[in-house]
């Protein structure tokens, strides 16, 4: 494997950082994940626009034009001979002291890995999953913006301990007021009333490009879309649920907290939209090959 560091394509085993770059001391930079479908690199100027702005918002210059860094990206996954892949750029404040100031962190790191990744099994996105709300809540905006897709994921993978403690895969977390906002790794929708309702992203949700993606071809169905606040009453009431994410595409739900989502199976409208998203991955995005 190939993985691109700081201008050049070298071996896994050779793709080393120092142990004082503060995206290791300190989770301090920022990453997308992207898939890539057929050599379509899907969505790849938005996801490229966010990491711009996420390193924009914790003042870190990415020291790549982002034409540049799209070159990079289409290289990575060249040296790789993959057309199917799940790509993840990471930029990183780079090398300093042990102390917090960024300031002493000259020349920030700069990673592209390209490679296979499978987050769910089949059998889930036939059947649909179950999954569980769970006790740790979602930062609160005003500490860290969801928006910055960060290094420091510890809050998702302290969810993700207590539902993997519980026996499930994925979990609802909620915000300091009870409401809900994602899930560990996931954006979520519920189907109520015939409208689709995703909580805003003021909540405290990350706004995904797949959410997005989500909502616009839900919109071009005809079926009307909101963002608006959800309680777990909601949840355990929905006509239809499903999670999207880069990794994970669209996920049907079919049971939370041990509530029966509608009749138990994948609903209706979500099946719809997980079979648009697949014709849109392979003709909406940057061309590999």
């Amino acid at each position: 494997m190939k993985v691109y560091l700081n201008g050049e394509l070298v071996d896994k085993e050779s793709a080393l950082i120092s142990v004082f770059d503060h995206g290791y001391l300190y989770g301090d930079g920022v990453f997308e994940g992207i898939r890539a479908y057929n050599g379509i690199i899907f969505k790849l100027r938005e996801h490229l626009d966010r990491l711009y702005r996420s390193a924009h918002m914790i003042m870190l210059e990415i020291p790549l034009a982002k034409v540049k860094m799209q070159e990079a990206v289409i290289a990575t996954m060249k040296a790789n001979n993959l057309k199917d892949a799940y790509i993840r750029v990471v930029v990183s404040r780079g090398e300093g002291d042990l102390g917090l100031d960024p300031r002493k962190c000259k020349n920030p790191n700069v990673v592209i890995i390209t490679d296979k990744i499978v987050l769910y099994p089949q059998e889930l996105y036939e059947k649909g999953m179950e999954i569980i709300t769970v006790p740790t809540r979602r930062n609160i905006p005003e500490a860290i913006n969801p928006q910055i897709k960060s290094l420091n994921y510890l809050n998702n993978i302290l969810a993700k301990i207590e539902a993997i403690n519980s026996g499930y895969q994925e979990a609802v977390m909620l915000n300091h007021d009870g409401l809900v906002v994602e899930c560990t790794g996931d954006n979520i929708f519920i189907l109520k009333e015939n409208v689709l309702l995703t909580p805003p992203a003021y909540l405290g949700a990350l706004k995904g490009i797949t959410r997005d993606t989500v909502i616009e071809l839900a919109r071009k169905k005809g079926i009307e879309v909101k963002e608006d606040v959800i309680t777990r009453y909601d949840l355990y009431n929905a006509q239809e649920c499903f999670l999207t994410g880069t990794a994970a595409e669209i996920v049907p739900v079919v049971k939370i907290d041990g509530r029966v989502i509608g009749n138990g199976k994948p609903g209706k409208i979500t099946l719809q939209l997980i079979e648009d998203f697949r014709e849109l991955t392979i003709r909406d995005g940057v061309a590999v090959y």
